[in-house]
């Protein structure tokens, strides 16, 4: 007697992105992404205090905020309720973008910290006003475009983790020293040493906080380690409102805040696709949406409570590529860590520990895996043929003008200096405004129907919906379609084969089954139609 089949079938395991970790990995994990943010994250208000001459009591709350709200945003980030958060392990940060305005604002005020923020609550409302409209910028963002973007993204950022290698500060007598050198290449070799003898198991995947704390035990009996800022943080510190003085609206000031602003949520978006790209969840307008009102809410509570312009870390995207533990959850420990620092900075000290050359050992392998990922990602674009190749050698050439050269665009206009100055951006805005104008205005494609002799269309000739055209669903750029007489246009452009939507990230819609410009990878073939009865196939119906 053959036994009785149940109805019970396997839960469906949850995506990596929701899988709740168990403590004892989720702690490490978290603490990985804390790590590996906290120079950048702190630089900014460091340099800016530093700068107006701060007390050390008004500096270690300007410190405390930045941590509370980087915190709170990440956490909000992450977990993505009521419409606010991407829903991914994306983390929140101060945007180094301000440091350069803020300062030229402080310049000739007395209470540059007001004007500051002021500006800062007006940018965080727009950020919120665009969010709905800006969104909308991923149906711009095809494999060819996102490609260019994630590695830019990577590659600019490889120049910081040669500055933290060297001892971070430019104008330091030691700086660039072969202790610090050292010291960044004996980091890098314990994390890769670890990843490669740990590899398949958990330590591997959290070969970065190995690494960082090999090299801090290693910088200490060379002198690296500064233990000044653990014994003079305060114990507790409670961030207040408008602490620093009721905020004023200086219109010059709040315009230049809107030029950082817009810079900070094209560079959010452009680590958000990277993201995307790793924990294989591809985004989505409303995923952009939600993460740009996480980024606009804690701007404005940022100008509130002390803080500057808020960003996304690509860092810490980087750290999810190279340990492949891709738990929101974890991250949202992460932001809640942030949290407890902001409220106790004696645990932000500990993390001050880490020299910066240890961290930028560390940084040369997560910031070049944010490289890599886009570099698969235009794997996606057909670089062979077309204008792929071209859009492609164009942004990266000038996504590295301004990182090669940080003085490039100098001599121009401020509010253009800011937005071309960061690579990302202008790499962003040149690939988008490439990938239109080669691969969607006009014909579209490099095949000109009208240079085509006619024998090379005879000799292609199908039965296809237009006399001479070829089958639906076979159509390429490098097989012309001839048209009825009074049309013109060839490939998408054409009347035998409509446009497509605009293509996504996550691939072009197809809606009429025609197969173009290309069918996604594993995607089977439209079933070809038979001929009608008593009609001899034409020559493109052979194979």
């Amino acid at each position: 007697m053959l036994p009785r089949a149940t109805d019970r079938t396997s839960p469906t395991p949850p995506h990596p992105v929701d899988e709740i970790l168990p403590a004892r990995r989720m702690l490490p994990a978290a603490l990985q992404h804390v790590a590996s943010m906290y120079a950048g994250l702190t630089a900014p208000p460091l340099i800016i205090g530093s700068a107006l001459g701060l007390t050390p009591a008004q500096l270690s709350a300007l410190l405390a905020a930045a941590l509370l709200i980087a915190g709170l945003g990440t956490i909000a980030q992450t977990l993505g309720v009521y419409g606010v958060g991407a829903g991914l392990p994306l983390v929140n940060g101060v945007s180094f973008a301000v440091v350069a305005p803020a300062l030229a604002a402080a310049q000739g005020r007395d209470s540059a910290l007001p004007v500051i923020f002021g500006a800062t609550l007006v940018a965080g409302a727009l950020c919120l006003l665009l969010a709905p409209v800006f969104c909308r910028l991923v149906r711009f963002f095809p494999p060819v475009v996102s490609g260019c973007v994630i590695t830019l993204v990577g590659i600019s950022l490889l120049p910081v983790a040669g500055t933290w290698a060297r001892g971070g500060d430019p104008g330091a007598p030691g700086f660039g020293s072969p202790a610090d050198l050292a010291l960044a290449a004996a980091t890098l070799v314990i994390t890769l040493t670890v990843h490669r003898m740990l590899s398949g198991r958990f330590l591997g995947r959290v070969a970065i906080l190995i690494g960082m704390l090999a090299g801090t035990l290693i910088a200490v009996p060379l002198g690296k380690v500064d233990l000044d800022p653990l014994t003079q943080a305060p114990l507790f510190a409670l961030p207040t409102p408008f602490g620093f003085g009721a905020p004023q609206f200086v219109p010059t000031v709040i315009a230049t805040a809107a030029v950082v602003m817009i810079v900070s949520m094209m560079e959010s978006t452009a680590a958000l696709l990277a993201l995307g790209a790793v924990a294989e969840r591809p985004v989505q307008d409303r995923t952009i949406a939600g993460s740009l009102r996480a980024l606009g809410l804690a701007t404005v509570l940022g100008g509130v409570l002390g803080s500057f312009t808020s960003t996304s870390y690509a860092q810490n995207v980087g750290l999810v590529s190279l340990s492949r533990i891709r738990s929101r959850y974890v991250v949202t420990l992460c932001g809640a860590i942030l949290v407890l620092m902001g409220f106790v900075p004696v645990l932000g000290s500990l993390v001050a520990l880490v020299p910066l050359p240890v961290l930028g050992g560390a940084g040369v392998v997560f910031f070049g895996s944010v490289a890599v990922t886009g570099i698969r990602t235009l794997t996606k674009a057909a670089l062979g043929t077309g204008h792929n190749a071209l859009i492609v050698s164009v942004t990266l050439a000038f996504g590295l003008f301004p990182v090669l050269d940080p003085d490039f665009y100098d001599r121009l206009p401020a509010p253009v200096a800011t937005v071309l100055g960061s690579g990302i951006t202008a790499g962003c805005l040149v690939a988008v405004l490439l990938n239109y104008l080669l691969n969607h205005l006009g014909r579209g494609t490099e095949a000109d129907p009208d240079a085509i002799s006619a024998e090379q269309v005879a000799a292609l000739g199908t039965t296809g919906t237009v006399p001479g055209g070829n089958p639906p669903g076979d159509w390429s750029p490098f097989r012309p379609s001839v048209r009825p007489s009074g049309t013109r246009g060839h490939g998408p452009s054409g009347t035998a084969h409509p446009a497509p939507a605009w293509p996504y990230l996550t691939g072009p819609a197809d809606p009429a089954g025609t197969g173009w410009p290309h069918r996604p990878h594993g995607t089977p073939a439209p079933p070809r139609s038979s001929p009608a009865p008593g009609s001899s196939p034409g020559a493109g119906d052979s194979r």
